[in-house]
């Protein structure tokens, strides 16, 4: 079998196989033969039909099916006499395949790009350093309380905070339109759940006031016919209630776990214990994303084309998910979300994947099995019955492969920075777990 290798550009291959004419006739008549002992021929038995009879019937189909076996065969001994590695299924044309002659066939696909960590001394990390306040902790207790808040009417007029029930009209240019009308609405005044220009106009109205207000639509709102548009409410405000918090009383400590006895000193240090948690997780990921950002950073590399469309692909049923595009009923198909929003970030998925497997084939990291009980241990430890998180885990294999390679990836982390320059950063707790953006 004859191999040429052919570079059109990037990281694009094209090999050109040539088979011999006797490895191509003897798959021909394997093929046949093979016919011969299934095939009905009217006149003969099954099984006894002459060998020139099957030809004549059959020798078409059979030599096409031996064809493609002997691409399909020869295809991955092509890749080994060529010493290329393939990002992806290649596209196949068969170039000459004519009776008594050679095959001759293309296999056009990706390859790897090559790569060389040699930069990584130039690795930078921000160590952050964070105490856990009193401020914090208060923090917590107050949104502890304010989840089991129960609400009471109020006589004033309505403040940030507060919930109203309000009727509403939209206009546009005079005009009702769709989605603009509701009746007994309630709003959290504060939380966003409505469109800022309308929630501030209720705010310093009492019960049972009218208000009529201009309402900008943002440019990027849902409904295309409103985008950036300004709009007419008309708000009555049916009742305003002001938020009344819970005591910390033994109802409120047995519903978190914390003995009657302890008081709120119990509850402070369970939520001071459940901060520092959240501090040395935080922590791990903002090291974790520094340490990824600078090797991106520092070994830029080409990433074939055909990982990024399937890197794509998932983020685009992912958002389809999250945005319940695959309910029942739904208008919009996770296929008509456009590629060009998932693209930047499939890229440095993909050029991350490969800077990662490099590294950790470049370290000889081995996966440390202890890692993974601890690391299905912590997400186990959220849940009632943590036997069965973690039995469903083992159940679903996965679930544990991405486990395991969220350890690698932390043991990657590690070595590294071993060789990086690491400086401490004191910051607060809730700039901390700020959620990061990708750099």
């Amino acid at each position: 079998m004859d191999v040429q290798v052919e570079t059109p550009g990037g990281l694009a291959r094209r090999l050109h196989i040539t088979i011999t004419a006797e490895r191509v006739e003897r798959a021909y008549e394997n093929r046949i033969k093979q016919l011969a002992t299934r095939v009905r021929v009217p006149g003969f038995r099954p099984g006894k039909a002459p060998i020139k009879v099957i030809k004549q019937q059959y020798g078409d189909s059979a030599r096409a099916e031996a064809i493609n076996e002997l691409v399909r065969e020869s295809w991955p001994e092509a890749l080994t006499q060529a010493k290329v590695n393939p990002a992806g299924m290649p596209h196949f044309e068969v170039l000459a395949e004519r009776p008594g002659e050679s095959l001759s066939y293309t296999a056009t696909f990706e390859v790897y790009p090559e790569v060389k960590l040699d930069h990584l001394a130039a690795l930078t990390v921000q160590k952050p350093v964070v105490e856990v306040s009193e401020a914090d902790v208060d923090r917590l207790v107050g949104n502890l309380r304010k989840a089991r808040r129960t609400w009471i009417d109020a006589t004033r007029p309505a403040q940030i905070g507060d919930q109203v029930v309000v009727n509403f009209v939209g206009r546009l240019d005079g005009e009702e339109f769709a989605g603009g009308k509701g009746e007994n609405v309630e709003i959290e005044l504060g939380t966003n759940q409505f469109l800022p220009d309308l929630e501030n106009a209720i705010v310093s109205h009492a019960k049972g006031d009218t208000i009529t207000t201009d309402v900008r639509f943002p440019e990027d709102y849902r409904a295309e016919q409103l985008r950036g548009k300004t709009t007419q409410f008309e708000v009555k405000v049916n009742e305003v209630r002001e938020p009344q918090l819970p005591a910390i009383d033994a109802e409120f400590l047995k519903a978190h776990n914390v003995e009657e006895g302890a008081g709120e000193a119990g509850l402070r240090a369970k939520c001071r214990t459940a901060l520092e948690g959240e501090r040395d997780k935080g922590v791990r990921n903002r090291i974790k994303q520094q340490v990824l950002d600078e090797l991106l950073k520092h070994h830029p590399i080409e990433v074939p084309e055909v990982l990024v469309a399937q890197e794509i692909e998932r983020l685009r049923n992912e958002a389809a998910e999250r945005m319940g595009l695959n309910r029942p009923g739904s208008t919009m198909k996770a296929a008509q979300l456009p590629a060009e929003i998932f693209d930047a970030n499939a890229r440095r998925r993909v050029a991350l994947g490969i800077l990662v497997s490099e590294a950790i084939r470049a370290r000889d990291i081995k996966l440390d099995t202890s890692r993974v009980d601890k690391a299905l241990d912590e997400i186990a430890v959220d849940y009632e019955h943590q036997d069965q998180v973690r039995q469903y885990y083992h159940s679903r294999p996965e679930l544990m492969q991405g486990l395991r390679a969220v350890v690698m990836e932390e043991q990657l982390v590690e070595a590294l920075l071993g060789g990086a320059q690491v400086s401490d950063q004191t910051m607060l707790l809730e700039e901390l777990l700020k959620p990061q953006t990708a750099a």
